[in-house]
C-alpha cells in the first residue's frame, strides 16, 4: 500500500481551476472557437429542411442553388473553425500538461528522504508517468473536447425545439437517459478507477523489486516465490480492470438504447404530423436528422467520461503528493542554526508499531572531530545515522544543530549542514561531468577533477569527464561509491556522515579512501559508522551501541584498556 495520500474530489477540481485560470486566454479562446464551430454545425440540418420546403412549393433552381452554396459556406467555415480550435486546445493542453509535470517533479524532490524510502518505487513511479502522462492528455484532447460536446448537445437539442417542440420532446427522453446513466456510473467510477491505478502502482512495485532483486532471487532459490507474488499483482490488476470494464459495459448499454429510443419515436410521430399538416416536410426531416446529429456529440461525452474519470483517479494521484508533510513549513524552518554543533539529548526512536530501537541516547558532538559510531549488527547504529541526518524524526527527545531540530530544516538547508552517504549510490544518466555537479552545479573541471583525486579514482574513462553514463557505460559498486564520494567533497557540508560507505571497496582501497577523506575534509565534523574497526582507531572518539543504548565514549585509547563492551569489540576483531 502506499503511504503517500490521495487528493479528494474537491483538491483536484480546485486543481484542475488554478490549472485552467493560469492559462484563462487560451482555454477562454478555445471554448469560444468549439462554440461557434458548434452553431455552424447547427446550419446544416436546418438549410437542408428549407431545401426540402422549397423544392415541395416549387422553388426555382436559383434559389435552390444560393441555399446549397450557403450550406458548402457553413461547413467549410466549421471545418476551418473546429481545425483551428483543435491546435489552440492541442497548445493549451501541452502547457498545462507541463506545468502538471514540472510541479509533480517539484514535490517529488521535495518528499522527506523517510517518505521516500517508505513509499514504493512503483507508486512513485506510476504517478511520475503513466499518472502525468493521463493527465496531460486529458488537458490537451478530453477536457476542451468535452466542453464541446457538451454545448454541441445543447444548441442541437434547442434546434430541435424550435424547429418542433413536440419532435422535440423526444430528444429530450435521450438526453435524460443520458444523464441518468452518466449520474450512475459517476457514483461509482472514481473509487472504481483509483483501485485501478493502484493496482496498476503494486504490480509495477513488484516487477521492479523482482527484476532488481533476481540474482538473489536466483542464488536463495526464490523463483517460485516471486512468481507467486507476481501472479497476485496480475490477478489483483486484473480484477480492478475487469471492475472498470464491467462500468462501462453497463453504461454503454443505457446509452445505446437512449440513442436508439427517440428516432424510433419520432418516426412514426413525425409521419402522423405531417400527414395532418402540424409540421411540414422539411420540419420533419431537419428534426431527424437533428436527432441524429446528437448522437455525435452525446456519443463523445459518453467515450470521454470514462477517459475524464481515468485521469481524474490519476490526478488525484499526482495532486496527493501536495497534502505530504513536506509542504508543510515547520515552526522552527526559518531559523538559522548558531552554529555547527550537533546535539543528541534523551533520544528515543522507534518503527512504525515497533518497539524502541534507541533508548535515552545522549550525546554532544563538537564541531570539527571524527566519531566513530560502532556496535553489534542491530544495535542501532544506522537509525542513530538517519536520525543525525535529519532523514528521520526522533519520538522524544530531539537532535538539533545549533540549537534548531535537523528535521525541521527545509531539505536545501539541511544539505549545507550535513549529508550521509550509505552503501546505496545512484549513479544517474548523463555525463559523468553530470553526475558530479549535482553536488555543485557550478564546479569547474578542474574541481570535479580533483574530488574525483581525492576518493582514489584512478579509472580511465573513455571521454574523461564527458563518459556518458548509463546503459553504454556503467560503473561498478566500487566506482559508484567512489562517484558518491567525490560528490560529497563538492557538497562541502560541515557535518559527513559515514555508514558503511566505503564497504564496496577492498580494505586496501578502503583505507586508502578514507584517509583521503579524513585530510580533504579537516576541520569538518565526520561520523563513521562501520564494522571495520580500523575507523574506529583513527576518530577522535568512539561511541558504542548496544541494543540501542550508548554504552562506551571516549578515546580509542581509553577504552581499548578498558573491560568495557568496545574492548570486547576489539579485541575480537583483532582475532
Amino acid at each position: 500500500m502506499s503511504t503517500l495520500p490521495i487528493a479528494t474530489a474537491r483538491q483536484v477540481r480546485q486543481a484542475a481551476t488554478r490549472l485552467v485560470r493560469e492559462d484563462g486566454r487560451a482555454f477562454a479562446a478555445v471554448l469560444a472557437l468549439n462554440g461557434l464551430a458548434a452553431l455552424l454545425g447547427l446550419a446544416g440540418p436546418w438549410l437542408l429542411g428549407r431545401i426540402i420546403d422549397r423544392v415541395t412549393n416549387g422553388a426555382t433552381t436559383a434559389d435552390i442553388d444560393r441555399l446549397g452554396l450557403l450550406l458548402l459556406g457553413c461547413a467549410a467555415a466549421q471545418l476551418l473553425t473546429n481545425r483551428q480550435a483543435r491546435y489552440l486546445a492541442h497548445r493549451f493542453g501541452e502547457r498545462a500538461a507541463a506545468r502538471v509535470r514540472e510541479q509533480l517533479l517539484d514535490r517529488i524532490l521535495a518528499l522527506p528522504a523517510a517518505t521516500a524510502e517508505r513509499t514504493g518505487t512503483g507508486d512513485l513511479t506510476s504517478r511520475g508517468t503513466t499518472d502525468a502522462t493521463a493527465v496531460g492528455e486529458t488537458l490537451r484532447d478530453a477536457a476542451p473536447e468535452l466542453f464541446v460536446a457538451a454545448a454541441q448537445s445543447l444548441f442541437i437539442l434547442g434546434a430541435i425545439l424550435t424547429v418542433s417542440p413536440l419532435l422535440g420532446s423526444c430528444g429530450l427522453l435521450g438526453v435524460v437517459g443520458v444523464a441518468l446513466g452518466a449520474r450512475w456510473y459517476l457514483r461509482r467510477a472514481r473509487p472504481a478507477y483509483l483501485a485501478d491505478r493502484a493496482a496498476n502502482a503494486g504490480l509495477a512495485e513488484t516487477l521492479s523489486a523482482t527484476a532488481n532483486g533476481a540474482r538473489t532471487i536466483d542464488a536463495l532459490g526464490l523463483r517460485q516465490q516471486r512468481l507467486d507474488a507476481g501472479h497476485r499483482a496480475v490477478d489483483t490488476a486484473n480484477r480492478a480492470r475487469l471492475r472498470t470494464l464491467h462500468l462501462r459495459l453497463r453504461f454503454f448499454a443505457v446509452i445505446n438504447l437512449s440513442y436508439t429510443l427517440p428516432v424510433v419515436l419520432v418516426l412514426p410521430l413525425g409521419a402522423v404530423l405531417v400527414a395532418h399538416h402540424a409540421v411540414t416536410l422539411g420540419a420533419a426531416v431537419a428534426a431527424v436528422l437533428y436527432l441524429r446529429r446528437i448522437e455525435e456529440p452525446l456519443d463523445t461525452i459518453v467515450v470521454l467520461l470514462e477517459s475524464v474519470q481515468s485521469s481524474t483517479a490519476a490526478y488525484a494521484r499526482v495532486e496527493g503528493l501536495a497534502a505530504t508533510p513536506a509542504t508543510a513549513a515547520a515552526p522552527t524552518a526559518d531559523r538559522e542554526p548558531a552554529d555547527d554543533r550537533i546535539r543528541v539529548t534523551d533520544v528515543r526512536y522507534s518503527y512504525p508499531d515497533g518497539p524502541d530501537v534507541l533508548h535515552g541516547l545522549d550525546l554532544d558532538l563538537r564541531p570539527g572531530e571524527r566519531l566513530a559510531v560502532v556496535g553489534p549488527s542491530g544495535s542501532g547504529k544506522t537509525t542513530l545515522g538517519r536520525l543525525l541526518a535529519g532523514i528521520d524524526r526522533p519520538r522524544t527527545g530531539t537532535v538539533t544543530v545549533g540549537g534548531v531540530p535537523l528535521a525541521d530544516l527545509s531539505p536545501e538547508r539541511l544539505r549545507r549542514q550535513v549529508v550521509l552517504v550509505t552503501q546505496e549510490h545512484h549513479v544517474f544518466l548523463g555525463t559523468l561531468r553530470d553526475n558530479l555537479r549535482i553536488a555543485a552545479p557550478d564546479a569547474d573541471d578542474p574541481t570535479l577533477t580533483a574530488a574525483l583525486d581525492a576518493v582514489g579514482w584512478h579509472h580511465v574513462l573513455p571521454h574523461g569527464l564527458d563518459t556518458d553514463l548509463g546503459p553504454t557505460h556503467r560503473l561498478n559498486g566500487a566506482q559508484a561509491q567512489q562517484l558518491a564520494l567525490a560528490r560529497v567533497i563538492l557538497a562541502d557540508p560541515h557535518t559527513l556522515i559515514l555508514d558503511e560507505a566505503t564497504a564496496l571497496l577492498d580494505p586496501t582501497a578502503a583505507r586508502n579512501t578514507e584517509r583521503a577523506l579524513a585530510a580533504t575534509l579537516t576541520g569538518r565534523t565526520v561520523i563513521a559508522i562501520a564494522h571495520r574497526l580500523h575507523t574506529a582507531h583513527d576518530a577522535d572518539r568512539v561511541a558504542v551501541l548496544t541494543q540501542g543504548h550508548l554504552t562506551d565514549l571516549g578515546p580509542h585509547e581509553t577504552l581499548v584498556t578498558t573491560d568495557g563492551p568496545y574492548a570486547k569489540l576489539w579485541h575480537s576483531w583483532q582475532g
